[in-house]
């Protein structure tokens, strides 16, 4: 009777699971946005040579307009936090105008495309902020650069500086990301995104250009892009929990206790003996309803506690079923750190809270 007056004295402090809070990301997901980007001032140095005349060669910067952007990704989260993905990309800017350092006053026109493919590492600050998500990440791969009708014609000129057609040169990339997700609560799994990321390219690009029937190099010799994005983030096989049910004293309850090593979420060999042992409880017992309560210890943020017990509750919830309990009988809760079976300070590993409770009703 002590330990189900304790039980029951702790849920009445339990906060109700709420469908809002930021989760991190446990197993497949899908991304994808889109937005603005723009290039800081590209750098471009054209030269020419021909036998017995000494090689010239002219550098500038040109600006380009503003332009679209779109980004589709496919990760992984590994429940902590982490998450791993494969991105595609795709990035337009048009009118290259306001070229410097020529060398002359000069006008100049083209525009720019890159589609290319990232990997990515990100982190999301679980539980930092109620219902948002921030998270930061980096990137690695590589972008298919493709120049067309690039040209620069000197001032009263009729001949100029020209790129004709559409020509692309592949470039190694890397990125840095800066984001917020806001879970969606009628939607289990699914966040909308907001997204900073700074793009650079490594190394030079050349291209194939003339001045007149003068063959000339135009290189790119620098490329930085600056992208804001919105979009979304689904995180795949994420059901709702419902509710914490008000708690009532239940003289009849029954309740089995399935422990788990600490940070973890899988079941013990141990521990799936006591969930066949429930299972078996159901089929020699009448009841209303049964609970399976996620629990963790102190030991993590309670943003963290409370995705790891929400974990835990599904793992238990999924071998009940496996072992014949009906799933519409089962009713699962997440508590985090908040319903602690031995009560302890922060930062502490204790046993005994990380538990899901298997009650029957």
């Amino acid at each position: 009777m002590k330990l189900r007056s304790a039980l029951l004295a702790s849920a009445m402090m339990a906060l109700p699971l709420a469908a809002a809070n930021a989760q991190a990301v446990d197993g497949l997901y899908l991304g994808g946005g889109i937005g603005a980007n723009f290039i800081q001032r590209e750098s471009f140095k054209a030269s020419a040579s021909l036998t017995g005349v000494t090689t010239t060669s002219r550098t500038g910067n040109v600006r380009s307009n503003i332009g679209p952007m779109a980004v589709l990704s496919l990760g992984w989260g590994f429940g902590n936090g982490l998450r791993a993905e494969i991105e595609a990309a795709y990035r337009q800017n048009n009118g290259f105008n306001n070229p410097q350092g020529f060398g002359v006053p000069a006008s100049a026109g083209g525009n720019e495309q890159k589609i290319g493919g990232m990997v990515n590492v990100l982190y999301d600050f679980v539980g930092m902020v109620p219902a948002i998500q921030p998270y930061v990440g980096l990137g690695v791969g590589y972008q298919d650069v493709i120049e067309q009708n690039l040209h620069f014609v000197p001032a009263g000129s009729a001949v100029g500086l020209t790129e004709s057609g559409s020509h692309g040169k592949g470039s190694f990339a890397y990125q840095a990301i800066l984001g917020m997700a806001f879970p969606i609560s009628a939607m289990p799994g699914l966040a909308v995104t907001a997204e900073y990321r700074f793009m650079g390219l490594v190394g030079e690009r050349s291209y194939p250009g003339s001045v007149g029937i003068v063959p000339v190099s135009i290189k790119s010799t620098d490329n930085f892009n600056h992208s804001v994005l919105v979009g979304f983030r689904y995180a795949f096989g994420v059901a709702p929990l419902p509710a914490a049910p008000m708690p009532v004293a239940d003289v009849g309850a029954k309740t089995f206790l399935v422990f788990f090593d600490w940070d973890k979420a899988n079941l013990t060999a141990r521990s799936e003996g006591i969930v066949r042992d429930a299972a078996a409880y159901s089929t020699r017992s009448q009841y209303t309803r049964i609970d399976v309560d996620g629990n963790a210890d102190t030991s993590g943020t309670p943003g963290y506690n409370q995705g790891l017990s929400e974990r835990r509750a599904r793992v238990v919830a999924a071998e009940l079923v496996r072992d014949g309990v009906p799933q519409s009988a089962i009713s699962m809760h997440a508590y985090g750190d908040t319903k602690l079976l031995v009560p302890t300070g922060p930062n502490t590993r204790e046993p005994q809270n990380r538990r899901v409770e298997i009650v029957f009703h």
